[in-house]
C-alpha cells in the first residue's frame, strides 16, 4: 500500500502546497481522501484507464475539501468512481458539481455512483467506519479497513472521542493540525499539534501524520517542522506531511 499526500494545505493553496487531498492505492483500488486542489495532480499517479475502482471519501463540503471536484473531468478511471459522502452529500453535490459551476457528475467520461454513509458502508467492498467529528458543521472522519491495514482519517476536528475511537490501534493516523502548539478555539474547532499527538497516544495508533495546515497560520515549511516537534512530546511517531511525500505502509 502506498500513501501520497497530494495536497496539505488548509483553507486556500500556497507555496507549501495545494489544499487538501490524499491518495492510497493499492493492487486492488484507489482511495482518495477528501478533494482540496491537490486531487488535480491524481494523474502524476494513476494511469489514463487504469482499471482499478476509484473511491472518494469526502469528509465535509467546505470548500477547501472540494474544489478539487472540477478537475475530475481530466481523468480516465476506467474502474469509474464512488464518492462517499455524509448524509445529505447527494443533493450538495448535484448542486456543486453541476452547470453552472462545471461539467456534471453525468458528464464524466467514466460511471459514478453515489454513497452516503454512514447509512450505505455496506456497499463498499471493504469495512469503512464513519463517525461525526467536532467541527463547525457535520463532518465525518473514518477508518478505513485494507487488507491487513487500517487507516484512520480524522480531518477538520477538535478533540472529541470518536476521533480516538476511528483511531484505535491504525497502522497509520491521518489527522489535520490546523493551529499551531497552543492555539485552540472553542468556535472553529480544529486540531494543534500536541492534541493530534494525543489522540493518537491514546488510541495506540503506530503512526501520526499531520497534514490541513491552516495556511494562513503556517506560512512555511519549517513552520510545520516546529509542528512535528510539538506532536512528538505526545506520541514520538508523528510526523508532518508536506505536498508529494510518499509513504509505504
Amino acid at each position: 500500500m502506498k500513501v501520497v499526500f497530494l495536497g496539505t494545505n488548509g483553507w486556500y493553496d500556497t507555496d507549501t502546497g495545494n489544499t487538501i487531498c490524499t491518495l492510497i492505492t493499492t493492487p486492488e483500488a484507489v482511495i482518495i481522501l477528501d478533494a482540496g486542489y491537490g486531487l488535480a495532480k491524481l494523474d502524476r499517479f494513476l494511469k489514463p484507464g487504469d482499471a482499478r475502482p476509484v473511491f472518494l471519501f469526502l469528509s465535509h463540503f467546505h470548500l477547501d475539501h472540494i474544489a478539487g471536484l472540477h478537475t475530475l473531468t481530466k481523468f480516465l478511471l476506467g474502474g469509474g468512481l464512488t464518492i462517499c459522502c455524509p448524509a445529505g452529500g447527494r443533493d450538495v453535490l448535484q448542486t456543486f458539481v453541476n452547470a453552472p459551476f462545471t461539467v456534471p457528475l453525468e458528464g464524466l467520461p467514466y460511471p459514478v455512483r453515489m454513497l452516503e454513509l454512514p447509512g450505505e458502508a455496506a456497499s463498499l467492498p471493504f469495512p469503512v467506519q464513519a463517525l461525526p467529528l467536532l467541527h463547525s458543521g457535520l463532518t465525518l472522519g473514518y477508518r478505513l479497513e485494507i487488507g491487513a491495514k487500517v487507516i484512520a482519517y480524522c480531518p477538520d476536528t477538535g478533540y472529541c472521542e470518536n476521533a480516538v475511537i476511528l483511531a484505535r490501534g491504525a497502522d497509520l493516523l491521518i489527522t489535520e493540525c490546523a493551529y499551531k502548539e497552543g492555539q485552540s478555539s472553542e468556535s472553529w474547532p480544529h486540531l494543534n499539534p500536541e492534541t493530534a499527538g494525543r489522540i493518537a497516544r491514546e488510541a495506540r495508533a503506530l503512526r501520526l501524520a499531520l497534514t490541513h495546515f491552516d495556511a494562513r497560520i503556517y506560512r512555511s515549511l519549517p513552520e510545520r517542522m516546529e509542528a512535528q516537534t510539538a506532536a512528538r512530546k505526545e506520541f514520538p511517531a508523528a510526523f508532518a506531511a508536506c505536498d508529494d511525500m510518499i509513504l509505504e505502509c
